[in-house]
């Protein structure tokens, strides 16, 4: 499509799931021709660069928590104009601790970038998606109930979930799918900011899921035009449970 092709754009691409994001869909979908990769860390997406099998890549070295820096890739975008096949929105940050005992700016930062930087990437890069392409926001299990000890990070995945799921429902007139992946805990840096309070509960720990299978389940069901991706019979099993059990049970038992 045009001289620039199909274009992947993936935020926190620098480690974790986006990282992964970017590895998998390089393997699995050659129709992509060209890489945008987001995230603060440029040596990280250097490093990424590599394992990307000779597509194009465009290293973008922002901070989504910055407005300018959200500007900085609107204007990018308006001066391209790409065609975009996939994006994925998997920026994002957690951690485990009662709110009281958490500091302000790491309460109102989980919000901030995993609520408002996507929902402005989504945004600004929406007009540029071709029909048939996809988006796909990382939410989480913990999204399915509320959480007390993980309670903004829940509550910002919360919105993630609802966000996308009407977001999906906007655009069927387009032809293009919203896909929210959430999984349960997995093995990635993730927990290494999570834990900066409290450790993570040994039960998560033993259920902790590999990257590379959760986002390989998230493409699949992304291609198949899936609302929501979850990974695993637990967390299915979770989901299930938090529909049909009082959310003051659910709280009870996982508090």
């Amino acid at each position: 499509m045009g001289k620039k092709g199909n274009v992947a754009i993936i935020t926190g691409a620098s480690s974790g799931m986006g990282r992964e994001f970017a590895i998998q869909i390089a393997q699995f979908y050659p129709s992509i021709q060209e890489f945008w990769i987001i995230a603060r860390r440029k040596e990280r997406l250097e490093e990424l660069q590599e394992k990307l099998l000779g597509r194009r890549v465009k290293i973008l070295a922002l901070d989504l928590g910055r407005q300018e820096d959200i500007d900085a890739l609107k204007q990018t975008l308006e001066e391209e104009k790409p065609h975009v096949r996939i994006l994925v929105n998997a920026a994002g940050f957690g951690m485990i601790g009662r709110v009281g005992k958490m500091q302000e700016k790491d309460c109102t930062g989980m919000v901030d970038i995993n609520c408002r930087a996507l929902t402005a990437v989504t945004h600004i890069v929406l007009p540029y998606i071709t029909k048939k392409g996809q988006i796909i926001q990382m939410a989480s299990s913990a999204a399915f109930m509320p959480q007390p000890g993980f309670a903004v990070y829940a509550a910002s995945k919360s919105y993630v979930l609802s966000f996308s799921r009407a977001l999906g429902c906007e655009l069927k007139g387009r032809d293009i799918s919203v896909t929210a992946v959430c999984p349960g805990p997995v093995k990635t840096e993730f927990f290494d900011i999570a834990e900066t309070y409290e450790a993570v509960r040994l039960y998560k720990k033993l259920t902790m899921a590999k990257a590379d299978k959760v986002v390989y389940q998230a493409l699949v069901d992304a291609k198949h035009g899936r609302s929501v991706s979850v990974y695993g019979p637990l967390m299915k099993g979770f989901r299930v449970l938090a529909k049909f059990l009082p959310a003051d049970f659910m709280m009870m038992f996982v508090h």
